[in-house]
């Protein structure tokens, strides 16, 4: 199991404690709009809407390192053009996971 990190957003700031804290408060923001979003068009069923959502939430699981977690979400956003919802499951634990994860940041 991978584990959410800083490492990413610590690289983009160069040691700027301003610049680390604006990264994070633009993460603690867009991430929960953006998982809301993409329970509200799972629920519609509308898949093009869904595979949006996964490519935006795509790129959070990205900046926070992790790598395997990318993996699964760029599968799953690939079955939904094809409104297939194989890794469904795996993506909605990572939101869960890194859900967890911003609240002890």
């Amino acid at each position: 199991m991978e584990y959410p990190n800083l490492t990413y957003i610590e690289q983009l700031a160069r040691g700027d404690q301003k610049i680390r804290a604006t990264l994070i408060d633009v993460i603690k923001t867009e991430f929960p709009e953006e998982k809301q979003d993409y329970y509200d068009s799972l629920e519609k069923k509308d898949y093009k809407k869904i595979e949006e959502n996964v490519h935006r939430l795509k790129h959070k699981i990205s900046i926070f390192g992790l790598e395997k977690s990318y993996e699964l979400a760029n599968t799953y956003e690939h079955n939904l053009r094809e409104k297939n919802r194989d890794g469904a499951e795996d993506f909605e634990q990572i939101l869960t996971t890194i859900t967890a994860y911003i609240k002890t940041i």
